[in-house]
């Protein structure tokens, strides 16, 4: 039974992971490279659309993570295990304390109600991201690691 929770926990993260990759290194790239206003709508509906999604995934995979800790403490590779929790939690700081209130505010703006720095604050919210990506990709690692 453990090891079903192992495997169906590191696909859960792995997949999240993969949707934050893209995110920062496919979608984003394209949506600003489209004409006009149309990368601030996509952004903008992007923003609405995962804003609903991604916490749930976050907290359901921080939740399987932490059911994987505690059922396996006694087994080889538990503190990585707790070491990728804790990056996870940390991934879900960073995104409640800077990337949230920026796509709070983005996903409701259209070409007529932007702020003069929308771009500024999408390129933010673009830094920010890769750090994250960052961190849970640390974090999926560390739990592809326990696996063995």
């Amino acid at each position: 039974m453990l090891s079903a929770l192992e495997v169906f926990t590191t696909v859960v993260v792995g997949v999240m992971v993969g949707v934050e990759f893209s995110v920062a290194f496919v979608v984003n790239p394209i949506l600003n490279a489209l004409p006009e206003d149309s990368g601030q709508l996509g952004r903008a509906h992007g923003g609405r659309m995962l804003g609903a999604v991604m916490p749930v995934w976050y907290v359901g995979s921080l939740a399987l993570v932490a059911v994987w800790a505690v059922a396996g403490r006694h087994h080889d590779g538990a503190g990585v295990v707790v070491t990728g929790g804790a990056l996870l939690v940390l991934s879900v700081i960073m995104s409640l304390l800077l990337l949230v209130p920026i796509n709070n505010r983005g996903k409701t703006w259209t070409p007529d109600n932007r702020p003069a720095d929308w771009k500024q604050q999408m390129n933010r919210w673009d830094r920010f991201h890769y750090v994250r990506v960052a961190v849970i990709v640390a974090a999926f690692t560390l739990l592809v690691a326990a696996l063995v």
